[in-house]
């Protein structure tokens, strides 16, 4: 598909887009909306996290969040852009990556809104194979842009809590509850490669998000937090402690019972 033969508006849970015509969605969460070609040699991204450090690097974010799908993945200089609705500033970036021996090329905005104590980061990302980029690059990226979020919870906004512990350390909090993966809807596969793809839809989802998922000992619950924290602690009352220091517990003077939580893998 060289050129924009139409396109459809859809309203997804958490994000209103444009889906071009016989383009798939293959994910459709709070955290991101990836649109894929039919003969899977195009994509568009949209990724953003709430509550990230002020002053966080959007080069730095671009690429935390796309090298993992993106193999060789290399960054252009930012060039100022016009950002998102309701956002405060942009940069652009070129960029090129390497699936299967195959050379891609395509472009990726970066918007930033800034608050009291934490910023929002939002990526566009339209790319193809390099053989057919100058097509996609007339029209593409801005369907890319047409992504609107449309509920509180998008980016994780409305899951993030703030809270102070001992020595002041921010902390984040994200729970929802784990919801099935749709399938493909432009490919049909048998049992077993529904579970392999599930299974990396999954982790997929967790490094456009920034997130790790866990599992709440109290209630069985599955809940979505950040990767930027190495372990974490919840107590009755779904309050959940995070810390990169093994040795930290936050039993320790407390009055309520903590209790590790695990990994969940799937």
């Amino acid at each position: 598909m060289h050129e924009d033969t139409g396109v459809e508006v859809r309203q997804g849970q958490f994000f209103r887009y444009a889906l071009p015509r016989g383009w798939g969605v293959a994910e459709d969460g709070n955290f991101a909306v990836v649109l894929v070609a039919p003969d899977k040699a195009a994509l568009t991204i949209m990724v953003g996290n709430a509550g990230l450090p002020i002053g966080y690097n959007p080069m730095q974010y671009v690429y935390e969040r796309l090298a993992p799908q993106f193999p060789g993945l290399s960054l252009g200089q930012p060039q100022p852009a016009q950002p998102a609705m309701g956002m405060q500033g942009a940069w652009v970036f070129h960029l090129a990556y390497n699936v299967s021996g195959m050379p891609c090329r395509g472009i990726a905005k970066c918007s930033v809104a800034s608050g009291y104590d934490s910023c929002t980061m939002v990526i566009t990302c339209a790319a193809a194979q390099e053989v057919q980029w100058a097509g996609y690059a007339r029209w593409l990226p801005q369907i890319a842009d047409q992504i609107v979020p449309t509920h509180s919870a998008a980016f994780g906004a409305s899951a993030m809590m703030m809270q102070s512990l001992q020595n002041s350390i921010a902390l984040r909090q994200q729970a929802q509850e784990y919801r099935e993966w749709s399938q493909q809807t432009w490919q049909s596969v048998v049992a077993h490669r529904d579970q392999i793809q599930e299974k990396n839809n999954f982790y997929f989802r967790e490094n456009l998000g920034g997130v790790e998922t866990f599992i709440n000992p109290y209630d069985s619950k599955l809940v979505e937090l950040s990767n930027q924290h190495t372990y974490h602690w919840v107590n009755r009352q779904g309050q959940v402690f995070s810390t990169n220091n093994p040795s930290e517990n936050p039993n320790a003077g407390s009055s309520e019972e903590w209790v590790p939580m695990i990994r969940y893998k799937p």
